[in-house]
């Protein structure tokens, strides 16, 4: 195949990957009622696509192609390994399925990426490995990123994974949306699992850019999809609201050189006026829940920093105060490190440093770079300039992102210079 062929091969697969994952595993997991099967084929797929796209040429829909392929190698490997198959648990009932079937629940959901998330956030399960191992089958992502994401040790999260996806086969956890009598128990960890995607989107643990638009659009996407399954719910009004908020300032985070620029210093004729509107009319309905839920209070703060009309005019008392009922709902060492910025810009930097060092000795923030440049930040706007650029240079290590990297880079040499 010709070098440029080649790599627009390579390109090709790559886009697909991010865009089409979750549907193509999502539908092939139909047909192998097994998740690790149905990985094994996905991946299979996408590799057949890397050796057969160059002489055939690249297909007009690619995701199609992948799932036809993905589904008939897991349709092979099921007549391949017939006997042994029949000893299995199955996560779908063989009257339940037949090829020709389209992926719709009773309730009118037709997304096999809502069957993967329900089946994945199943009570079961611990919270925190529903949420990883959605991110690592509906999302594609890999075992060091999404450990990345939870700030642990990437053998520690690939155990983690390893363990929920035998416990889904152990306990015949169904692959499907489940009945209104159990939604109610199973939102919280669906809610949990669409705000991590969004997030991890939002802000990339790692590579060249900012942002993972195709993770982000699936955060947006799903709480969507989420609002429509459950219209009524104010827990899920209020993470849509919350991710329409942030999502609103996205035009305004880089500026014509592709480099980072922080709240502080946007643009804020940049940020998209309607979708804060609609942020601000699901808040108003989530926050009619006494007590409002943690995504409510999440959207509450990202709504005072919306309607503010600049940095200076934001009300970070209020900000503060929203934290306080956050901390109250949702404790956890993040929460507190945002409590402690913005007590630094309601109280003064000093009261904001000694808040954020009292937390260095949390575990879970050991790694975490946002401390180290909340930390930096403070004590340059104190002028302890010295030991601003030993926090620069520690946020610094940590950090994989390479846009933050640029933008830290800068800052130590502002500091430098």
């Amino acid at each position: 195949m010709p070098q440029a062929a080649s790599s627009e091969v390579a390109a090709a697969v790559a886009d697909a990957h991010r865009r089409e994952w979750a549907f193509v595993l999502a539908a092939t997991v139909r047909v192998t009622g097994d998740i690790d099967t149905a990985e094994e084929a996905v991946q299979d797929a996408y590799a057949s696509a890397l050796s057969t796209w160059g002489p055939r040429g690249i297909p007009k829909k690619p995701g199609a192609w992948l799932t036809v392929t993905a589904r008939r190698r897991a349709l092979d490997m099921r007549r391949r390994a017939a006997t042994s198959q029949r000893a299995l648990p199955k996560l779908l009932d063989p009257e339940e399925y037949t090829e020709d079937q389209p992926g719709r629940d009773a309730e009118g959901i037709a997304d096999d990426r809502l069957r993967l998330i329900f089946t994945s956030c199943h009570p079961a399960l611990a919270l925190d490995a529903q949420v990883a191992l959605t991110l690592r089958l509906l999302c594609g992502l890999s075992t060091a990123d999404v450990a990345r994401a939870f700030l642990l040790p990437e053998a520690t999260m690939a155990a983690r994974i390893t363990r929920a996806k035998k416990k889904i086969a152990a306990a015949h956890i169904p692959y499907r949306v489940p009945s209104a009598a159990e939604l109610n128990e199973r939102v919280d960890g669906v809610l949990s699992v669409v705000y991590l995607v969004y997030t991890t989107g939002h802000t990339a643990p790692s590579g060249a850019d900012l942002m993972r638009r195709d993770l982000a659009e699936r955060g947006l996407e799903l709480a969507r999809m989420l609002r429509v399954l459950l219209p009524h719910d104010r827990d899920v009004a209020g993470l849509l609201a919350l991710v329409v908020l942030t999502d609103a300032r996205r035009g305004a985070r880089l500026d014509e050189h592709r480099e980072l620029v922080l709240m502080e210093k946007q643009d804020r004729s940049k940020w998209d006026r309607p979708a804060i509107d609609e942020g601000v009319a699901l808040l108003r309905e989530a926050l009619n829940a006494r007590p409002p839920g943690r995504f409510a209070l999440m959207a509450a703060i990202a709504a005072v920093h919306d309607e503010s009309e600049s940095w200076s005019e934001t009300d970070w008392q209020e900000i503060l105060g929203l934290y306080d009922l956050l901390m109250e709902t949702w404790p956890s060492p993040v929460i507190q490190l945002n409590r402690a910025i913005a007590l630094g810009f309601a109280a003064g930097p000093a009261e904001g440093l000694a808040e954020l060092d009292a937390l260095g000795t949390e575990p879970q923030l050991a790694r975490y770079p946002y401390l180290a440049a909340a930390r930096a930040d403070f004590l340059t706007r104190l002028g302890r300039l010295d030991e601003a650029r030993v926090a620069f240079e520690e946020a610094l290590i940590l950090t994989d992102n390479d846009t933050e990297r640029g933008y830290l880079r800068t800052r130590l040499n502002e500091l430098t210079g």
